[in-house]
């Protein structure tokens, strides 16, 4: 919700009447020099939207306020009218808190459906950071979600397979419920997310495959020259469901130079629905934009969230931190994945991490079953997957 300054208008007194942590309402305006707010300029209130009622006759801020629940201040301090001399038949806003209403958590995202969703979240939760990182093949924009200002910078993507895009609705969730709590003061689970907040980062991409995840979703793509591409990767098939690599038949996760040529020795020769780990290392826009996210950062740990096993690989060639050991013990302890060290596999986003960094990586995979998960796993995974995303606070 968007309010003018009126004169007296502090960010202090709006924290105040809307019940919001200073540092949030700082946060959802980082262009506004707290201490020096210009009359008329506007300022964002995050976690509301307004209503809007015709003023009568002999209305009042009080009676207005007692008629639609809502504090008199918060009335004040969203419109421009005197409290002396409401003009009858004009309309006057009314702060509404939003709880909830946005995400989608029963069946697949569609990237345009994500993007829209994420613009909703940004709007009603300004002090959330939407940033494109880069671009799929197709130029679909491949989106981060930063939020936070603690020291600890911890990195979350999801979908990096097409065919395991239920973990985006995890992510866009937690992004839903975190930035709501904060607005609302409300714990997640015993957990002060304003706490949270102060203490950590976060970087989310809960889509790095836009284009792959838009098979599942809506089918063949209408630009003929990716649609004759799709169809001849998956022998003319329209049934995408199999499907883990990008448009172009590669595999994401198999694109990064931590013993990629084990894995193009005994994986697929040529495009396919999955396992082709391309011709090289980092051919691809998709996980070029991951590898460059991550080396302009300084990422205390990255989790790449999969599916499925319920396990939690965290080693890669002994070269992960002792701390990794501690901090996959506890993800273990709060989602009950068991934790596996090593696996006969390389060339993967985590093995990468750890390779080149010598810092805590890991790769969940949430549910069990054949991909893609229905999403009646859907709450399961996302409570097992909670526990692991209020632990990055305290471990």
């Amino acid at each position: 919700m968007i309010i003018k300054i009126q004169p007296g208008t502090t960010m202090y007194n709006i924290a105040v009447a809307f019940q919001l942590p200073l540092g949030i309402v700082i946060a959802s305006n980082p262009n506004k020099d707290p201490n020096n707010l210009s009359i008329g300029d506007t300022l964002q209130i995050p976690g509301y939207q307004a209503d809007t009622r015709l003023i009568n006759a002999g209305d009042t801020y009080w009676s207005i306020s007692q008629q639609e629940n809502t504090d008199i201040n918060q009335l004040r301090l969203a419109n421009q009218y005197s409290p002396e001399n409401l003009p009858i038949g004009r309309n006057l806003n009314i702060p509404k808190m939003v709880r909830g209403t946005i995400v989608q958590t029963d069946r697949i995202y569609s990237s345009s459906l994500m993007e829209e969703h994420l613009k909703e979240l940004v709007e009603v939760y300004p002090f959330l950071d939407l940033r494109v990182i880069g671009q799929s093949v197709m130029g679909k924009p491949i989106y981060e979600v930063r939020v936070g200002s603690g020291s600890k910078l911890v990195h979350v993507n999801g979908s990096f397979h097409a065919n395991e895009a239920i973990t985006t609705s995890v992510i866009m969730k937690f992004i839903e419920e975190y930035a709501e709590a904060i607005t609302t003061n409300e714990p997640i689970r015993g957990n002060n997310m304003m706490n949270y907040f102060e203490n950590v980062t976060l970087s989310l991409v809960p889509m790095v495959n836009p284009d792959g995840v838009d098979l599942l979703a809506e089918g063949v793509p209408s630009e003929q020259e990716y649609r004759d591409l799709a169809l001849e990767i998956n022998n003319n098939s329209t049934d995408f469901s199999g499907w883990k690599a990008n448009i172009r038949g590669v595999d994401l996760n198999n694109q990064y130079p931590a013993n990629w040529q084990i894995e193009q020795n005994r994986k697929p020769k040529q495009p396919s629905p999955r396992d082709f780990p391309g011709n090289a290392p980092l051919t691809e826009p998709e996980a070029i934009a991951m590898a460059e996210l991550v080396g302009r950062e300084n990422f205390d740990r990255v989790l790449a969230l999969h599916t499925q096993g319920q396990v939690i690989f965290w080693g890669y060639e002994g070269l992960e931190p002792p701390e990794s050991q501690e901090i996959v013990s506890e993800y273990s302890r709060v989602s009950s994945f068991a934790p596996i060290r090593y696996v006969d596999s390389h060339a993967g986003f985590k093995d990468w991490f750890i390779q080149e960094f010598r810092l805590p990586g890991f790769t969940v995979e949430l549910g069990k079953g054949v991909n893609p998960l229905p999403f009646n796993q859907f709450d399961e995974m996302y409570e097992q997957m909670l526990g692991i995303f209020l632990a990055n606070s305290y471990i």
